[in-house]
């Protein structure tokens, strides 16, 4: 079967907008205890593609003299969420407000990956409470993985009456309807449910920026690591159709984006959802590959997935950066058990290995928890020994906290908090020398940047990303943000390149 073949094979079907709830019983829509079991039913369910989404003439002036303020929690994920929420509020005629004070509706756009990130909104929603009283037509709101939490709903409903709407992250499609119920009801509005089964296309964006871009290519996830909520509160792992994804790359490209990050929660699993498809990861790449756009990057794979088919395409090169974030967790074996990450330390490392043959030059990078239930010291010092041996030159490393509602949080956090924070001392000791180590062999070198803006710490230095995601400051004309130039390398610091620049770069892509 050829490729017009198979897409003609997909059912693509007209959006019909959800009906409002009329319920009030809202646990219906929570598993208080996560069922590895029922969970496992959900990928029987059909996929539905809608390709029409557009605003309802009812709400065509909604918006009119009002304005709108998201703030953004998390992952990569969460901020394009933010970029669909805008481009809706956008048709719907508001406008946008960095200042909170002026706004008529605010946006909380949440993580529930750990705990300390749920503290903060809960902080700031406290916050929000005076501007409620001062104007109480504003419209407050709580989105995002959080809301997809029984506990943290009806911690809302005790708790937090200044909130007007919560909304779950399967239901930003119903924006408009949420935002016309908040203005009518006196309750506070909660959508959380939904058939999580369900791809919508054609939704609007804003998006940050005009040099990248995030592109989802799949929604969810399956894996059911132990620890993770999120399988819960983004659900059934659910492909987008390759020709819409194609497209949209292809229309980034034309607009003049200069780099595009494909997105999903865990995404070389891409493609195994399509009904009679042979299509993965690496065959979408390898289209994407021949996109005048010069530069393609992904995030965030699962090693149990990661083919040697794509690490063939990945080979290629041209526009396909040679840096991929591979999380590993743990060295142990015993630990990524535990954690149900289904692959052992010696099949990561053999994974490592045939990346490495076949592209030498790739830059890896990792995430790494410590102090995980029942982390020996010994089983810590085997993930120190395996970031040694890989020789990763990033991480994103992060103290072992349980969330309700996984089965890790079940059992005994038994690893005492000040262990915990030794080891991740420990390990950010050997982070911080690897990432130093692979920094300085720069010193001297000529490297290629795309330019991305003012520097955090001074406005008059400007920033921007290596091929291999390395952050690098220099000083130059305001005119090249947006471009690509080279830069000479003067100094490597721990974290971050300084250096001088040289010229602009004249880039397209390059397809091999």
């Amino acid at each position: 079967m050829n490729e017009e073949q198979r897409l003609q094979g997909q059912q693509v079907k007209p959006f019909k907008p959800l009906q409002p709830l009329k319920e009030k019983d809202y646990s219906q829509f929570f598993q208080k205890t996560p069922s590895l079991k029922d969970a496992k039913k959900r990928g029987k369910e059909e996929i539905e593609y809608h390709a029409d989404f557009k605003i309802d003439e009812r709400f065509a002036e909604m918006g009119r003299g009002r304005k709108f303020y998201i703030r953004t929690y998390g992952c990569q994920m969460n901020e394009h969420d933010t970029e669909v929420m805008a481009g809706i509020f956008e048709q719907l005629g508001y406008e946008a407000t960095d200042e909170v004070t002026e706004a008529n509706v605010i946006l909380m756009n949440t993580c529930a990956i750990r705990e300390n990130a749920e503290n903060k909104v809960f902080g700031e929603l406290g916050h929000f409470k005076p501007l409620k009283l001062q104007n109480p037509d504003l419209l407050i709101g709580v989105c995002g993985c959080m809301s997809q939490e029984e506990a943290v709903v009806n911690k809302i409903l005790k708790t937090y009456d200044q909130v007007d709407m919560v909304f779950g992250t399967h239901n930003i499609h119903r924006l408009p309807e949420i935002l016309n119920e908040a203005y009518l009801s006196k309750e506070t509005v909660i959508d959380v449910w939904s058939k999580e089964g369900d791809v919508i296309e054609n939704l609007p964006k804003v998006r940050k920026g005009q040099t990248k871009a995030w592109v989802n290519i799949m929604y969810g996830c399956d894996k059911f690591c132990t620890y993770c909520i999120v399988p819960y509160t983004r659900g059934k792992e659910r492909s987008r159709l390759p020709q819409d994804i194609i497209q949209e790359v292809r229309e980034l490209a034309a607009a003049g984006y200069q780099e595009i990050t494909l997105l999903g929660q865990n995404v070389n699993a891409y493609g195994k959802d399509l009904p009679d498809s042979s299509i993965g990861l690496g065959d979408l790449m390898d289209e994407l590959r021949k996109i005048d756009i010069p530069r393609i990057r992904f995030t965030t794979s699962h090693p149990r997935d990661f083919d040697d088919y794509l690490i063939e395409v990945l080979a290629k090169k041209g526009n396909l950066v040679e840096h991929i974030h591979l999380p590993v967790q743990s060295g142990s074996s015993d630990m990524l058990k535990i954690m149900a990450r289904k692959y052992t330390r010696e099949s990561y490392l053999e994974l490592v290995r045939k990346i490495r043959t076949a592209i030498p030059d790739v830059a890896l990078t990792t995430d790494i928890i410590v102090g995980f239930p029942n982390e020996t010291e010994e089983q810590f010092e085997e993930t120190l020994s395996l970031y040694r041996e890989v020789g990763f030159e990033m991480a994103f490393t992060y103290i072992y906290s349980p969330r309700e509602g996984t089965p890790a949080a079940k059992m005994t956090d038994n690893v005492p908090a000040e262990v915990k924070k030794q080891r991740l001392h420990r390990l950010n000791e050997v982070v911080a020398e690897y990432s130093a180590k692979a920094l300085k062999k720069l010193e001297g070198e000529i490297v290629e940047v795309l330019v991305e803006g003012e520097s955090k710490r001074n406005d008059q230095v400007l920033a921007g990303y290596t091929r291999k995601n390395r952050l690098v400051n220099f000083v130059a004309p305001k005119e090249v943000i947006g471009q690509y130039v080279h830069v000479r390398i003067t100094e490597a610091k721990t974290h971050s390149l300084a250096g001088e620049f040289v010229e602009v770069v004249s880039k397209t892509a390059e397809v091999k």
